[in-house]
């Protein structure tokens, strides 16, 4: 089963390894993960997609990331209702006869066309994960040169109370 973790850690050199090293000691497979600097310089976050047999091994993964030094907080997010976002370049083969095409099947995803060449162009999109396979499967028969793709990035919707204001997702 596909679970959702997030990590708010300090921002200091040897965190992202000590805590890969966790996920490898204990047999867990990370199928994304995505770190970067939070709102605090000294605070990172680090998403992670994991697949954990059954609720009691996710369990068991939040208290182990819990007891690593360096970490702040842990949550299992799957269950809530979260905002996820993911980026995708995906470069195809094209050409002048194929590009209106092509134009046209991303437009519905709101993705873009971010380089051309003569015989490709790269196609920007940003979403869940299951609209960036939806796309990669249209544009699969024009033939997939390369794919680079970021992984999951999410937090939980809602409020979050900061500095005496109070800011919602939209």
């Amino acid at each position: 089963m596909k679970r959702i973790v997030t990590a708010t850690v300090n921002n200091q050199p040897g965190v992202l390894n000590r805590i890969t090293g966790l996920f490898t000691r204990r047999d867990y497979n990370i199928e994304s993960i995505t770190v970067g600097v939070t709102e605090n310089p000294q605070i990172s976050r680090m998403t992670f997609v994991v697949n954990v047999e059954d609720d009691a091994k996710a369990e068991q993964l939040t208290k182990q990331l819990n007891k690593q030094i360096d970490v702040i907080k842990v949550q299992d997010i799957t269950d809530q209702p979260i905002i996820e976002r993911e980026l995708a370049l995906i470069k195809v083969v094209s050409n002048p006869q194929t590009r209106n095409e092509l134009a046209g099947i991303i437009d519905p995803f709101r993705a873009s066309i971010v380089d051309v060449s003569r015989d490709s162009l790269v196609i920007q999109v940003t979403g869940d994960s299951q609209k960036i396979e939806a796309l990669i499967e249209l544009v699969r028969p024009y033939g997939i040169k390369e794919i680079a793709r970021t992984g999951t990035t999410a937090f939980a919707r809602g409020s979050k109370k900061s500095n005496g204001h109070t800011a919602f997702s939209i």
